[in-house]
């Protein structure tokens, strides 16, 4: 989610400048401060889609300056990379969909923007995943295949951001074949993800392995479905994403309209019930899919 003050992240960020003027030793203390703070301030999470959407810009360019004065710190490089890669989907890549009827030129360019802050997110990620976990990355350089190291708890974070950025910009990339040929690759990140926190994230993590598992070639439909029903469970119904997704890649492929539209409603009862960021963006796009049901049908 896109979170926090703009107030308070802008005191931080005057706190950070002043960390930056310090010395060797005591700078390095006021950086990891600095990121400690600024982390805890993306917890207290923004309902307001306009006010998120008009501090997340702000929010996110601090965030990454810090990250490059400390890539180590592992809160911090997953809040990055979930911030770049909320804000793709959000506020780009989701206005781009609804454009796309009208203005296919601007969808276009605001695809290619997407993509960018995908990879943006992604690469964040598998920075820090590079310092924490080594042999993770080496492993995911050098081959396409074959087993990979085991995640620690702390490393979760990283590894569901990473598989889902990669996954959004693979899926705006279906006229790169190198783009497509690293799908197994983000698959593979989120079984590793999912093998050692499998209620990551409210199921959010169960909702992405639906995803990816409906996208992959060969992928089942029954197997995807009953990874959006874990991510329901997981959650107590209270999170909208897993019944949009299960819409998008389960319904509606299988030219079930009233699942479909039942899905769409069950998610909007969701986002009734809690009205968190995460429901009120995926609250927009259950009712504009309802919106656009006789034309998908």
């Amino acid at each position: 989610m896109i979170r926090g003050s703009v107030i308070s992240r802008r005191s931080i960020a005057v706190l950070l400048l002043v960390g930056l003027l310090g010395a060797c030793s005591p700078r390095h203390f006021l950086l990891n401060q600095a990121a400690d703070a600024w982390t805890a301030q993306g917890q207290a999470e923004e309902e307001d889609i306009g006010l998120a959407r008009e501090a997340s810009a702000f929010y996110l360019k601090v965030s990454e300056a810090l990250l490059l004065q400390t890539p180590g710190h592992l809160p911090l490089a997953e809040s990055v990379a979930s911030g770049f890669t909320q804000y793709a989907y959000a506020f780009v890549a989701f206005e781009a969909e609804r454009l796309l009827a009208s203005a296919p030129q601007a969808a276009h360019r605001l695809n290619q923007r997407a993509r960018r802050l995908y990879l943006r997110a992604h690469r964040h990620a598998m920075a820090a995943l590079a310092l924490s976990n080594p042999t993770l990355a080496q492993a995911l350089k050098q081959a396409k295949a074959g087993p990979l190291p085991k995640l620690r708890k702390e490393e979760v974070g990283l590894a569901y951001w990473a598989a889902a950025s990669w996954g959004g910009y693979i899926a705006l990339s279906k006229d790169d074949p190198d783009a497509v040929a690293d799908l197994p690759l983000a698959v593979g990140l989120a079984e590793l993800a999912w093998k050692t926190s499998p209620q990551f994230g409210d199921g959010a993590l169960a909702s992405l392995m639906g995803n990816f598992e409906a996208a992959r070639p060969g992928g089942s439909a029954s197997t995807a479905a009953a990874y959006f029903n874990q991510a329901i469970a997981i959650s107590a119904g209270l999170n909208a994403g897993p019944y949009v997704a299960k819409a998008e890649t389960i319904a509606l492929p299988a030219g079930d309209r009233p699942a479909f539209e039942a899905l769409l409603k069950q998610a909007l009862a969701a986002s009734e019930k809690r009205a968190d960021l995460s429901n009120q963006i995926m609250r927009e796009r259950a009712q504009w899919l309802l919106d656009a049901a006789d034309d998908l049908f």
